[in-house]
């Protein structure tokens, strides 16, 4: 609709197209837009445990295997909250070996300090992968996403 107002420029087509009754619109997949309408708000990106994996890159966040569980590093328990911050992906052992202890206390280490994801993360869990034509404008590559 946005092309078709002029409001938006199609950069890259699926190669599909919508028909009408008297035309045919290529499918979009990526455009720009002719002018940028500030968001009054930051979205914010819903915590679930896919998306946790693909912050973490599908890694335990202790070890570096790959990542099973999800594990809140102060546990709930003890008044750990459910936010970004607190949850990292685990592999199955680290998890069990962790338990409901904090990480003082267990003598393991994070990897990383887990933040909440930029956007183009969030892109990627919505979707699940990365079309080619996307590449240039989230910054990533197929070869970093198999990775």
């Amino acid at each position: 609709m946005l092309v078709l107002a002029e409001k938006a420029e199609l950069l890259h087509g699926t190669g599909q197209h919508f028909h009408a009754e008297r035309i045919a619109i290529p499918e979009p997949s990526v455009v720009r837009l002719s002018y940028y309408v500030k968001v009054p708000y930051q979205a914010r990106i819903a915590l679930n445990r896919r998306a946790v994996f693909a912050r973490d890159g599908h890694r335990c966040q202790y070890c570096g295997s790959a990542a099973e569980n999800i594990d809140h590093i102060i546990p709930r328990s003890k008044g750990g909250p459910h936010a970004w911050d607190n949850v990292v992906a685990a592999c199955r052992p680290c998890n069990t070996r962790k338990r409901d202890r904090m990480l003082d206390e267990t003598g393991m280490h994070l990897r990383r300090k887990p933040t909440t994801p930029r956007e183009r993360t969030w892109i990627l869990v919505a979707s699940g992968t990365v079309r080619p034509d996307w590449e240039p404008y989230l910054g990533v590559s197929s070869a970093t996403l198999s990775a």
